[in-house]
């Protein structure tokens, strides 16, 4: 990136991040403005090995929560297409790029785990694996007790934690979500990048599930990995 490049990249970084810095949501600091640049910066490390548009990938991770519907809420799965089609318009009033809105927009509909919409490209793939990569290892940890937390959602199950003997249940009990989504994740990243540093994360989040199990059950060490779904 030239000179200009990098001037022009940048700004855009600090109007993004001064407007989103905003916007976030203050009621639920798993998505705040922290989580979004994380985002922004695992995505743009994934980018730079992938050959992706810089810019694009910046713009999408900035205001890929732009609508951030609750987790329980029955509208969860449109909260993507509704954060594209709101960063559409306030990239319009910004005179952006008008041909990478295109590509911004799919990048933000396409990170969803719970839209199910196939990145077709690789800024799309960038900005996906950053997101989902941002639930996993320990920063994906405290996320998700600070959403099981909002949620009201119990610790473990006191008597199977490992789910060995019963559904899998991560409505109820945070420790059921680490293989009823977390591990699920993993399986989803779709860049070499984005995979290698995923098994990093995924290894640590087994190790805390592990250690936590032990924990509570007074140092007798779990039997199985407990992955096993209902």
């Amino acid at each position: 990136m030239s000179g200009e490049g990098t001037a022009v990249f940048e700004g855009w970084r600090k109007r993004l991040d001064d407007f989103m810095s905003d916007r976030s949501c203050s009621g639920d600091p798993a998505h705040d403005i922290g989580h979004l640049r994380r985002v922004v910066r695992t995505a743009s490390i994934i980018a730079r090995e992938e050959g992706a548009n810089p810019l694009v990938v910046l713009v999408a991770g900035y205001l890929h929560d732009l609508v951030n519907v609750p987790k329980n809420h029955p509208d969860r799965c449109r909260a993507s297409l509704m954060s594209a089609e709101a960063a559409a318009g306030i990239l319009a009033e910004w005179d952006f790029p008008s041909d990478l809105v295109p590509a911004v927009q799919h990048a933000i509909e396409a990170h969803s785990f719970s839209a199910g919409v196939e990145p077709r490209t690789v800024e799309a793939a960038c900005v996906q694996d950053a997101d989902r990569l941002d639930s996993l290892g320990a920063i994906g940890i405290a996320r998700c007790f600070v959403v099981s937390g909002l949620l009201g959602r119990a610790l473990m199950h006191d008597d199977d934690p490992l789910a060995q003997g019963r559904p899998l249940d991560d409505v109820t009990y945070t420790l059921d979500h680490f293989p009823a989504k977390l591990f699920r994740i993993a399986e989803t990243l779709l860049t070499e990048t984005g995979r290698r540093m995923g098994r990093e994360r995924v290894a640590f989040v087994r190790e805390f599930r592990e250690r936590m199990v032990e924990e509570a059950s007074f140092g007798v060490a779990p039997a199985g990995d407990g992955t096993r779904a209902a």
